[in-house]
């Protein structure tokens, strides 16, 4: 089953490594992995996407926790979270390529932020499966390039990850 796994960690040098160092020594995959400082400077958050039973996730988490710059985890997909991805599609701009256009926008809220040359770059915002079914819509002739980022999470209500 895929997880979303949240961990709040020290912003120190070489932690990000402890954590990317912890899934590969004992095989786990990671789908995805996004990394960023919090409102506190001396904080950083990272979300890790991964496959896994009830019970490798609740190892991963035992063994993260035991990492000294470890502050929180929280398996994200454990409640009710909101998940999102952006992916940037560089298209090339031509006539036959316009319906394309048309439909990354008007069905998949589909914005361009740049259109130079003979491209056009297209921002789409969304659940995973949304970017997917969204680049699947476009020719493969016309995507010039493509960058996508790894998955970002946030529990809903009043359940939160933060230093206590």
């Amino acid at each position: 089953m895929r997880h979303i796994i949240s961990i709040l960690l020290e912003n120190e040098a070489g932690a990000l490594s402890r954590v990317s160092g912890l899934f590969s020594a004992r095989g786990y995959n990671i789908e995805s992995l996004t990394v960023a400082p919090t409102d506190d400077e001396t904080m950083s958050r990272i979300t890790v996407v991964t496959d896994g039973s009830d019970n490798v996730i609740e190892q991963i988490e035992k063994q993260l926790n035991k990492l000294v710059d470890v502050v929180k985890v929280l398996d994200l997909t454990a409640d009710e979270h909101i998940e999102r991805e952006i992916v940037l599609l560089k298209l090339n701009r031509s006539e036959a390529f316009k319906p394309a256009l048309e439909v990354l926008s008007s069905e998949y809220g589909g914005m361009v932020v740049d259109a130079s040359g003979d491209t056009v770059v297209v921002e789409i915002t969304g659940a995973g499966e949304k970017l997917d079914r969204a680049i699947q819509s476009v020719p493969r002739e016309a995507i010039r390039e493509l960058v996508r980022s790894g998955a970002l999470g946030i529990a809903t209500g009043n359940r939160a990850i933060h230093k206590s």
